[in-house]
């Protein structure tokens, strides 16, 4: 496992904390959370689907009014979650992309609730049960390891790109436990460096900081390694107390101000590094 959304590449493996049985109350809260977020889901693709099928002969891979709903979705998921979302930061105007730091499956409502993404995931995710049909529905960029795939992968982010999409991917490969921010992999940059984008494309960083409930453990919200996500899901849902999640969104940074995809990578690190508690 990568995390939900990474791009593929070996998972960092930390310490877990001891599974924590839920008490009555916290049985309690999964039995009202639980459907309730369940049918937030459920009408976003009611909802989101018949509009799409709608949207593709009319607009083509322009999107106007469907990655609204993701937003919406996210939003109340979060709000059901009992998880705050504090924004600090400029938004990215103009074509663009974005890259984050990555501790948990809840930076995908995390980041969808501030803005209009479309996420890189690795393959694998595509044939998750449910996941998969939701990454497809939300219009996940999914990537695979293969060398021999990389000139259509880079023609697909390039095409997408090109259409306005702010893609968003994850560089260090991997979901950690929130506690840390890992090396960032240089290899996804090089696909801002062809002649049609590297002129016109701006990248921007995220920090994203999850903040526990109060006497939880700091890596409450995260996932990583090989945690499963049932038990996961449900520790969250029977959560008492109220958490939150910080996104500081950087200065973007255009593409041609750097020579190549190493800098480029360094630099964005950098930023997500120095707004993050274990880079400060």
């Amino acid at each position: 496992m990568t995390g939900p959304s990474g791009p593929a590449g070996p998972t960092w493996r930390g310490d877990a904390p001891e599974a924590a049985r839920l008490s009555a109350g916290g049985w309690a809260r999964v039995a009202l959370r639980g459907p309730a977020l369940a049918l937030v889901l459920l009408l976003g693709v009611l909802v989101k689907l018949p509009l799409r099928l709608i949207e593709r002969p009319l607009c083509g891979q322009r999107r106007p009014v469907t990655p609204w709903i993701t937003q919406g979705v996210s939003r109340l998921a979060l709000a059901i979650l009992r998880i705050r979302l504090e924004v600090h930061g400029p938004r990215l105007r103009g074509a663009g992309a974005l890259v984050a730091n990555h501790a948990s499956w809840l930076d995908i409502f995390a980041l969808n609730a501030r803005r209009n993404v479309y996420f890189v995931s690795k393959a694998e995710v595509a044939g998750w049960p449910g996941i998969g049909f939701l990454a497809r529905l939300a219009g996940t960029v999914f990537i695979t390891r293969d060398p021999r795939a990389a000139a259509e992968q880079k023609q697909l982010f390039e095409e997408r790109l090109l259409h306005g999409h702010r893609l968003l991917f994850f560089p260090e490969g991997t979901s950690t436990d929130g506690q840390r921010v890992l090396p960032f992999k240089p290899t996804l940059f090089a696909a801002f460096f062809a002649d049609p984008l590297r002129h016109r494309l701006a990248l921007q960083a995220v920090t994203v900081i999850w903040h526990a409930p109060p006497g939880e453990d700091p890596r409450f919200y995260c996932w990583w390694g090989d945690m499963g996500f049932g038990p996961h899901l449900l520790r969250v849902l029977g959560a008492p107390r109220k958490g939150r999640v910080e996104l500081i969104y950087h200065p973007p940074v255009r593409v041609d101000d750097h020579p190549n995809r190493k800098t480029l990578a360094a630099h964005l690190e950098a930023q997500v590094r120095c707004a993050h508690p274990a880079g400060r």
